[in-house]
């Protein structure tokens, strides 16, 4: 009897175990977040971000991110430039007034031991393309902060045109305070 009943039970463990999911930790974007984009010129800020963001260093399988920003928060310090960014040339922001960011993949970066490189696909007026995004992942308390630094090129997504005028690379810096929810 014990020769079937603990294989068995051992089986039935492994097995039950497979449909335990373990979830990773729920975060609050705090209001105090700073997405920057720079390049010669223009260079501004976007002030309406949101998104859920649930994240455990230690579950990275079962970490996501889904962001989004309003186009129509761009500040560049220029009202003029700021309309401009929302014509059909640039943001088109009456058809596409979001810039969303799905993260499909997250790993342990090899060059910080409080880094990441997060992976997803960035959509920009309508276009998709797998973006990776390097973030530095600090903890303090209930909170913790994201932040990094990545390239964006516009022309992948028809932002604008070729020109000289406007750099076609566009350098994001953010950071993202979070709380415990």
């Amino acid at each position: 009897m014990k020769k079937i009943f603990y294989p068995l039970l051992a089986g039935v463990l492994l097995i039950s175990s497979a449909y335990v999911s373990i979830t990773s930790q729920e975060w609050k974007i705090k209001d105090e977040f700073s997405i920057k984009f720079s390049s010669k010129d223009p260079s501004g800020i976007f002030k309406d971000f949101k998104g859920t963001i649930n994240f455990d260093e230690n579950d990275l399988a079962s970490s996501k991110f889904d962001l989004s920003i309003d186009v129509s928060s761009i500040s560049t310090g220029n009202g003029m430039m700021n309309k401009k960014a929302q014509i059909e040339e640039w943001f088109d922001a009456s058809k596409y007034p979001q810039i969303k960011f799905v993260s499909t993949k997250i790993t342990k970066s090899e060059k910080s031991d409080d880094g990441f490189i997060i992976v997803g696909n960035l959509k920009i007026k309508g276009a998709v393309k797998e973006t990776k995004i390097p973030v530095i992942y600090s903890k303090s308390g209930d909170g913790a902060k994201f932040s990094g630094t990545f390239n964006v090129k516009r022309s992948d997504f028809k932002v604008g045109h070729k020109g000289d005028v406007v750099p076609d690379i566009m350098k994001i810096d953010f950071v993202v305070p979070v709380v415990k929810k």
